[in-house]
């Protein structure tokens, strides 16, 4: 019976290992502070369209993590997220969109559609 309870908890503990996924392995680089690989990892999900990730390379350019800090860039990605129903992007545009200048926001506005208009292959990271 032991064994039994051994071999279904070793399947369990490889078939979550398999659902594991590039956003999964993108995230925990993040949370462990290895925000190039990250961002590295994150890039072509974001560029798939992946809310998840497009919200995630918004907060890296937030903070400065991994990137240089830009808050158009940050409103780029957020607004990005935000439009595919992420609500944590969501709040972190309302603040960051806070702190920035008109020119920067057109700025970003800019960037968003060339963005959007080259499907995600220029949008300037």
């Amino acid at each position: 019976m032991r064994r039994l309870f051994f071999a279904a908890g070793l399947l369990a503990v490889l078939v979550s290992g398999a659902l594991a996924g590039p956003l999964e392995d993108g995230m925990a680089a993040y949370n462990r502070g290895d925000y190039v690989p990250a961002m590295q990892i994150v890039r072509p999900l974001a560029q798939q369209g992946n809310a998840k990730a497009q919200g995630l390379i918004g907060a890296m350019y937030r903070r400065g993590q991994g990137v240089a800090k830009s808050s158009a860039h940050a409103f780029m990605w957020l607004s990005l997220a935000s439009a595919r129903g992420d609500a944590k992007a969501k709040s972190e545009l309302h603040e960051v969109s806070q702190s920035m200048t008109g020119e920067e926001l057109a700025q970003a506005r800019e960037m968003i559609q060339a963005c959007e208009a080259s499907n995600y292959r220029s949008c300037e990271y």
